[in-house]
């Protein structure tokens, strides 16, 4: 069983940064492709950056031009850069593997004014 575990949240100032990690167990991550989300309170989950198997990435327009998605297959693991983080961006952020559908368990985001 694929299992993804996220780390890298925290509570940072707007116009800070943040780097989120995605580390997931399994012999063929490099060939699988992953997507970060992110849930605001009352909100519905949304798309933010995805990354595919050949490092071909996309982004939600809210995240074009701070964001930044990564992966290392050595390491397993999937990266979201965040930078000039504003309050808006606070959300719990999640990463998903699309080839197997699973998901990891969050990691809490908040950026305070």
């Amino acid at each position: 069983q694929v299992q993804l575990v996220e780390s890298g949240g925290g509570l940072v100032q707007a116009g800070g940064s943040l780097r989120l990690s995605c580390a997931a167990s399994g012999s063929t991550f490099s060939s699988h492709d992953f997507w970060w989300y992110r849930q605001a309170p009352g909100k519905q989950r949304e798309l933010v950056a995805s990354i595919n198997s050949r490092g071909g990435t996309n982004y939600a327009d809210s995240a074009k031009g701070r964001f930044t998605i990564s992966r290392d297959n050595p390491k397993n693991t999937v990266y979201l850069q965040m930078n000039s983080l504003k309050p808006g961006d606070t959300a719990v952020y999640y990463c998903r593997d699309m080839n197997t559908g699973y998901w990891g368990q969050g990691t809490q985001v908040t950026v305070s004014s």
